[in-house]
């Protein structure tokens, strides 16, 4: 297939796009490059013919139009995303702009050059969009979402993708458009952006700097290995019914305390030093609006897609932690930016 992702070179965009490469597919990355993408997360890609990469911003609707015409794409995989929420708390524009504007750029975008194919080509496009299961809001201590849970956004960011969410199912009931969203649990693995709660732990703790733990560290998320996404989303473009809509997840709950402590405890072991990590940790004060629990239910993508996850919780955070041990070339670039 000719594939289009867009956020190619962010975290989950750069995972997937070298799993479709992987697959033997052409693969074209959109991404306007702002402080999350990271070109050096695509250097595995960069030797082969069948991978390219374009530098746009995605509300350009007539650029992206003329892309996507030019690459004949069979599918469009929609990633980019402003995806923290303290930044949107703090800033809540970029999110309104790209993760709402964006996408309906996207989609009319798609949606044209989807109306020139006939036949089977016509049958066989996809439009993905890749959201998230803050949308649902916060689970009490009991049950799971899934596929039907109520919209509840509690942050800027997460109303900017339920509102993504919301045009992308729109296009697809309105004009047929074959698109397909995947709402997915937190993600975590190499090549993670460092503001994050897993690499951001892990980096200050390698330069013994403070953990920071929101509040009292009891909020509990669902965690998913970012290769075990791009290996759900692959399932879902090859074998996913437009219309439909697919809540992938690992079935990894953790307390954020729990998952601070565990990278702590693969620290003492993978980079000792004169006393235990644990030391580090400084409870702060909670941000606003902070769910207490996400956790979902994979059973659709599991039972229709046949999919299921790789990595337990356990063994892909000892393999995130080497990772970020053994390539501080990757992010000590970051870092002095940020």
């Amino acid at each position: 297939m000719k594939l289009i992702v867009t956020g190619g070179a962010g975290f989950i965009g750069s995972a997937l796009t070298l799993h479709l490469l992987g697959e033997g597919h052409d693969v074209c990355v959109v991404d306007s490059f702002t402080y999350a993408a990271n070109p050096d997360s695509l250097k595995p890609a960069e030797a082969n013919p069948r991978f390219s990469l374009q530098k746009l911003d995605i509300r350009d609707v007539a650029k992206i139009a003329d892309l996507v015409a030019a690459t004949k794409a069979d599918a469009i995989l929609h990633l980019a995303a402003e995806s923290h929420v303290d930044r949107s708390i703090t800033g809540s524009a970029p999110f309104i702009d790209t993760n709402i504007v964006g996408t309906y750029s996207m989609l009319e975008a798609a949606r044209g050059f989807w109306s020139t194919l006939k036949g089977e080509a016509s049958k066989a496009f996809r439009f993905v969009h890749i959201s998230t299961d803050e949308v649902y809001g916060s689970l009490g201590p009991e049950g799971f979402f899934v596929e039907d849970s109520p919209y509840d956004p509690s942050s800027p960011y997460s109303a900017s993708k339920a509102a993504a969410d919301h045009l992308v199912q729109a296009w697809q009931r309105t004009y047929g458009l074959p698109a397909i969203v995947a709402n997915c649990s937190n993600n975590y693995g190499p090549r993670q952006f460092p503001e994050k709660l897993i690499p951001l732990t892990i980096l200050n703790a390698l330069s013994g700097k403070e953990l920071p733990v929101y509040g009292d560290g009891l909020n509990v998320r669902d965690w998913l290995h970012v290769e075990d996404h791009a290996r759900a989303l692959y399932a879902i473009l090859t074998k996913g019914r437009p219309g439909e809509r697919y809540a992938i997840g690992a079935r990894s709950e953790r307390r954020n305390i729990d998952v601070v402590n565990a990278i702590c405890d693969q620290l003492d072991k993978a980079a000792p030093k004169a006393h235990p990590h644990r030391q580090l940790i400084a409870f702060v004060k909670d941000r606003p609006g902070h769910d207490r629990r996400y956790a979902i239910d994979p059973s659709k993508i599991e039972r229709e897609l046949t999919w299921c996850p790789v990595y337990s919780f356990e063994t892909g955070l000892a393999a995130t932690v080497d990772w970020y041990i053994a390539n501080p070339e990757w992010w000590e670039p970051l870092l002095k930016r940020l």
